[in-house]
């Protein structure tokens, strides 16, 4: 039934040798990967009118230069990043280039910052698009939690198809919010030209001056405006994502995503400004904007269903690069091994399922409200940019190829602004951003205790090649049969362990002397020609006395160079259920004499055929 449901869910498995049909075409890959910072022109320019509107309507025209200062910056990091993606063709974006060339802990900070970012992409689009829907559908506010950890579930279920599927059918939405926003620039702009627009609200004329505007505030407004810019480092996490020549196609999907996003945020923020339109709580930016445009027609609501549909679809870029991430530090050790295991549709399950679950964990947590997390996630995003953009001018410095130097002017104006962004972030916005002082440095020490272990692990398993293997004396092996009574079960495994060494002794504990008797007189009478040793626990304990026992019969073989393996007799029922109707000391037992070292612990099933 498991299977059955998996295989509606997810579809057949495919061959390791179909990898090459689930690689991405530019189209599909700028649809997956760039869903993320596309839709953040839907909240990007209004976070930056939310912080203008405080010194007034007049203040709105700086909206303008914050939006062109947000435009330079997104150059310098789609360059920069382009840059990445042919210095590093196999992937691991931020993460990778500050570990190589800004040391392992910067690496780590990075990748940290990450990870917990595209935790947060999930939750704040899903939340985001959580609300634009029950807006729709009133009567679903009371089960806004319920909504949005099914939309989780959803994109999840679609990321555990593959790549191509999800790809396939989530490139629809992002493709339509494009449409309909070059729509509704296109549409506004004509508009304004002719004298047709209709402004909600008069606009002062550029360059007006504004009391109560001063550099903090135009500061917090560019910092804010810089949420737009989430999602763009993306791609270069995800090259291996892409169909050959990858790299190539990355660069030119960058390219193309920041292309539409620099066409879509001027446009939005310019015609905001022709329009006069002010930010209000009960009605987006877009919604207004596209109700100023078209009016309350066909248009205004496909605009809104778009702005729903790519707000939730965001999410899916973290679905692509998370996984992406984590394969190239568990890859490093500093991630649990898991992470690097491809599932049957070829994608990164285990990333692919944590995601999904640390999302819904932050969704319920914050009850869906994730609006709060916005300056925080911001911020998250800018670690990275800030130290990838640093890792690139060490890496220019040191490698000096041709035309080095016109690259490494790209990264170096690209990290000055990232600097000046994050200094911004944490003085006028200390209050919601200071717990990634604590979280980056708990991440940062969990890595390194997943790394010391790999290491030790390793450490005890490597294999001195010129040491030949130890002889051992297997006429001395000692089997050792735990016993419960004289059963089918005990037969078959009492079989087994004659089968291995003559050598052969069965343990029987009894809680009882007269147990103890009834047993010794059952064993005698079977004949099986293998020595029975009882011991009476006064505690009732079979544990306790069966550790006791192997460390005796262990320390004998020792001395002459013998091992010592305990073979477990266990039966298994024929349904699940019917094995909560027996006594799971098995479990315990086996639990316990796991901890002995050098010895070998080897079951024999029995099988229930009913």
């Amino acid at each position: 039934m498991y299977t059955k449901i998996k295989r509606l869910l997810i579809g057949r498995p495919l061959k390791s040798n179909e990898m090459h049909s689930q690689k991405l075409n530019k189209l599909k890959a700028l649809a997956v990967l760039s869903s993320d910072a596309l839709s953040s022109v839907a909240y990007g320019p209004e976070q930056i009118l939310i912080v203008l509107i405080a010194a007034g309507g007049a203040a709105l025209w700086f909206s303008l230069p914050i939006a062109l200062g947000v435009l330079i910056l997104l150059i310098a990091l789609v360059l920069s990043y382009r840059q990445i993606i042919f210095a590093y063709p196999h992937g691991g974006g931020a993460y990778m280039v500050s570990k190589e060339n800004l040391g392992v802990n910067f690496g780590l900070t990075a990748g940290g910052a990450l990870l917990v970012d595209y935790i947060m992409t999930v939750a704040v689009s899903v939340s985001a698009g959580t609300d634009a829907i029950t807006s729709a559908f009133p009567a679903l506010r009371t089960h806004t939690i319920l909504v949005a950890v099914i939309i989780v579930v959803i994109i999840t279920l679609l990321n555990l198809r593959g790549l191509t599927d999800s790809a396939t059918l989530l490139s629809y939405p992002v493709y339509f919010f494009v449409l309909m926003m070059l729509l509704a620039i296109g549409t506004g702009l004509f508009q304004a030209f002719t004298g047709q627009a209709v402004p909600v609200h008069p606009h002062a004329a550029v360059g007006t001056p504004v009391m109560g505007v001063g550099l903090f505030l135009l500061l917090r407004a560019f910092s804010s405006g810089c949420t737009a810019l989430t999602g763009v480092e993306a791609i270069s996490n995800s090259i291996a994502s892409f169909k050959d020549p990858a790299p190539k196609n990355a660069a030119k999907t960058l390219l193309m995503m920041g292309g539409i996003l620099a066409v879509l945020l001027s446009g939005i923020v310019y015609l905001s400004f022709l329009f006069g339109i002010h930010p209000m709580s009960d009605q987006t930016v877009l919604s207004q904007l596209g109700s100023s445009i078209f009016g309350r027609n066909i248009f205004y609501y496909l605009i809104q269903i778009s702005t729903a549909l790519i707000l939730v679809l965001a999410a899916n870029t973290g679905y692509s690069a998370f996984p992406m991430l984590a394969f190239n530090m568990a890859s490093d050790k500093y991630m649990p091994r898991p992470f690097k295991v491809r599932g049957d549709r070829l994608g990164y399950s285990n990333g692919i399922i944590t995601l999904g679950v640390l999302s819904i964990i932050l969704i319920i947590i914050f009850k869906g409200n994730t609006s709060s997390l916005i300056p925080l996630y911001a911020a998250g995003v800018f670690i990275p940019f800030s130290l990838s953009q640093t890792g690139m001018i060490i890496h220019w410095i040191r490698k000096r190829p041709k035309g080095w130097i016109p690259r490494l002017c790209i990264n170096l104006v690209g990290a000055l602004i990232c600097y000046l962004i994050l200094i911004i972030f944490f003085i006028t916005k200390f209050a919601q951003i200071w717990p990634v002082l604590i979280f980056i440095p708990l991440l940062i020490f969990t890595f390194h205790k997943v790394h010391q272990h790999y290491m030790l692990v390793a450490k005890q398993l490597r294999v001195d090649l010129s040491i030949p293997l130890r002889s051992i004396n297997t006429t001395d092996n000692v089997i050792v049969v735990p016993v419960a009574g004289i059963t089918k079960v005990v037969e078959q495994s009492l079989t087994y362990a004659k089968s291995l060494s003559s050598n052969v002794v069965a343990v029987y504990i009894g809680a009882s002397p007269q147990a103890i008797e009834k047993m010794e007189k059952e064993w005698k009478k079977w004949n099986t020609g293998i020595r029975l040793v009882t011991i009476h626990s006064l505690y009732r304990s079979i544990v306790n006395p069966l550790d006791r026992f192997i460390d005796t019969i262990k320390y004998r073989a020792d001395k002459s160079g013998a091992t010592v393996t305990i073979v477990f007799p266990q039966f298994y029922t024929k349904k699940w259920w019917q094995s909560l109707l027996h006594n799971q000391s098995g479990v315990l037992i086996k639990a316990s004499l796991i901890r002995h070292a050098d010895v070998v612990i080897a079951t024999v099933p029995f099988r229930f055929k009913e």
